[in-house]
């Protein structure tokens, strides 16, 4: 049954009707009653209560399959049982010594033992943190300032790497002139970066996610790694992998693994801390020396300074080293491939069976949605990186992203940015929920969908 949009509001207001209580009393002390950009939700955001595996329970007791997975960072779900008893324990011990621990060690081993790039590390709180630290190792190794990124590449929220995040390159506010001065967006094609490097020698270093945009949104077309690798070794520049959401999920060692193609930095999170909050700087040592004490010995502004109350608090550590030990094998890594694999498939068997316009693509243990435009027979393209990399970076920003995303509540299925991840907990019976899920939100949604409104 098509829904219009003021129905399929009043809709999501009952169904949902703590949760909006909940957001007009955050409204009243927190901006916009929101602690994060991404959990914007027309008309309110969802407040869930508790999760466990692959479910999630909200204030008003609906129960959802959740494809959010903490962002990326929950390849093994909610509050998985190893995980939690290790950051249990580690809870009576301490949150924070104030002092150097084990199990920071061992953790930073495990790091140096899975990712190929990792010859050394250095913890930080968030992947946000880690980005920040990996450019100014690079600035501090070249004696550069510029650095390059590409359209719609996510690299945390720090001055550096916030322009160009999503399909604007406009400044943003607050970031100074000076710094947007020291940071080229380029599009990810193998010409436009040699061009560049061949016409600039002020860059230190190169940073991408090697996914493609948003965690596979926009992928590289098949062999640009390697390419950018390959031009970058020849220039002197520096190779940055932000692989916060990939590493450890499209393989123990991350894309890295996949494509033997090895950065000179990493910059890691999400999966890195079991769910819990840390990111880390991994990478060559010589570059990773420019942290050492030793350097401030006879030249103390060759050392570059980092601090950080939480680097490799214990809990975080507990978590990590649980969740790593978990995943080392590969195997949760490719069960949650399977997983996406088959929802995929399912989704896009969905849309062709509706002759709705629109298709689901994505990587290893991801998927992206696209309603309004294109057919499922686009998927490939887009996997491929032959498709308008615009189109897909706003597919999740449409009156339609929003209608149906209600739609997907309203059926039991949260979304994440008109896609998800899959955990190595999620079942068949979720997917088949989050297939019907879908079927009844394309028939909600059917006269959005078929005008493109955009």
């Amino acid at each position: 049954m098509v829904a219009s949009r003021q129905t399929l509001e009043d809709e999501y207001g009952a169904r949902f009707s703590g949760s909006r209580r909940l957001h007009e009393r955050a409204r009243e002390t927190l901006v916009d009653g929101l602690t994060h950009d991404s959990r914007r939700a027309l008309p309110f955001p969802i407040y869930v209560e508790r999760a466990a595996g692959s479910r999630k329970w909200d204030v008003d007791g609906n129960e959802l399959v959740d494809w959010v997975s903490g962002h990326g960072a929950l390849l093994l779900g909610h509050a998985h049982p190893v995980v939690a008893e290790a950051t249990r324990k580690q809870l009576e011990r301490s949150t924070h010594y104030g002092a150097s621990h084990e199990t920071e060690v061992r953790w930073a081993e495990m790091i140096c033992e899975l990712v190929p790039s990792a010859e050394a590390v250095r913890f930080t709180s968030s992947g946000t943190e880690a980005s920040l630290l990996a450019l100014r190792i690079a600035r501090a190794a070249t004696g550069k300032d510029r650095i390059v990124k590409f359209g719609g590449h996510f690299h945390g929220w720090h001055d550096y790497t916030i322009r160009g995040r999503g399909i604007s390159t406009d400044r943003v506010p607050g970031v100074p002139a000076a710094v947007d001065e020291t940071v080229t967006i380029l599009q990810p094609e193998t010409e436009e970066v040699a061009l560049f490097l061949r016409d600039h020698e002020d860059v230190a270093a190169i940073v991408v996610e090697p996914s493609g945009a948003s965690w596979g949104a926009t992928p590289l077309r098949p062999g640009f790694l390697a390419d950018l690798r390959r031009i970058t070794g020849q220039r002197g520049v520096l190779l940055i992998f932000d692989e916060v959401v990939t590493g450890f999920r499209w393989a123990p060692g991350g894309i890295q693994e996949l494509t033997g193609v090895i950065p000179d930095l990493t910059c890691l999170a999400k999966i890195l801390a079991g769910g819990l909050p840390g990111g880390a700087v991994a990478g060559r040592s010589d570059l990773m020396a420019t942290l050492e004490f030793g350097r401030a010995l006879d030249q103390p502004s060759r050392k570059i300074p980092h601090y950080g109350t939480f680097n490799a608090n214990p809990l975080s550590a507990a978590a990590g080293v649980a969740c790593l030990e978990l995943v080392a094998d590969g195997e949760p890594q490719a069960r949650a491939e399977r997983t996406a694999s088959d929802l995929r498939r399912r989704l896009n068997d969905c849309l062709r069976d509706t002759e709705l316009p629109g298709f689901v693509y994505g990587q290893s243990s991801v998927f992206h949605i696209v309603l309004g435009s294109g057919t499922a027979a686009d998927s490939e393209a887009a996997d491929s990186g032959r498709y308008d990399p615009a189109a897909l970076l706003s597919a999740s920003s449409t009156p339609i992203a929003t209608a149906f995303s209600q739609a997907m509540l309203l059926s039991g299925a949260h979304l994440f940015s008109m896609g998800g991840l899959a955990s190595a907990i999620h079942t068949e019976e979720d997917v088949e929920i989050t297939v019907e899920a879908f079927s009844r939100a394309l028939q909600k949604t059917e006269g959005l969908i078929s005008s493109g409104v955009s």
